[in-house]
């Protein structure tokens, strides 16, 4: 399907390098997602009375069947990088679109129970038990809330487990009352 493209450039002198970079770039979108209808694409230098810190602005607004998807405001100094930004940003949108049409959509890593086994507080570190057993590395950076001071072993927690370098850990670990699975009285 041929794709309708429009260019817009404000406040800035017209490029062909740069016209073509940006066609070069929308045509790629189409890998991604094949049923663009149309693509606005606007290139502007707003607050151009600065004459230091000037951000290009860029926008993409793309229409797909059943809807519109928007990038809105990438900005940086460089024109080339703010579109290569934007781009990369309508590019996840339209894969995110498509996976929804094809009913695809991304599935989260499930919420797990466990307790604080260990803590290493001058190092910042510590280890909580899984409900099965195993025993997972948290980093005080993986604390939701920040509170890695406050913790104390033998406290209840919920984490995502995730790979490491040295294999599964605990991430965006939480503290606070949970229904643990299993711990009705």
């Amino acid at each position: 399907m041929e794709v309708t493209l429009q260019i817009t450039t404000r406040d800035i002198p017209h490029s062909d390098a740069l016209e073509t970079h940006i066609r070069e770039k929308a045509a790629k979108l189409e890998k991604f997602y094949p049923h663009i209808m149309s693509c606005r694409i606007v290139v502007e230098l707003p607050h151009k009375h600065h004459h230091q810190g000037r951000l290009f602005d860029v926008h993409i607004d793309m229409t797909v069947p059943g809807g519109e998807l928007v990038v809105n405001r990438v900005a940086n100094e460089d024109v080339y990088v703010a579109v290569r930004d934007a781009f990369d940003a309508a590019k996840r949108q339209l894969e995110d679109y498509g996976r929804k049409q094809h009913g695809a959509t991304k599935s989260h890593a499930p919420v797990l129970h466990g307790k604080i086994t260990r803590l290493v507080s001058n190092e910042g570190y510590g280890f909580i038990e899984t409900a099965d057993g195993r025993e997972l590395y948290f980093h005080r950076d993986n604390l939701a809330g920040h509170d890695f001071d406050r913790l104390t072993t033998g406290e209840e927690v919920q984490f995502l487990q995730d790979i490491g370098s040295d294999g599964y850990q605990a991430k965006r670990v939480s503290t606070g009352k949970h229904h643990v699975p299993g711990s009705e009285a």
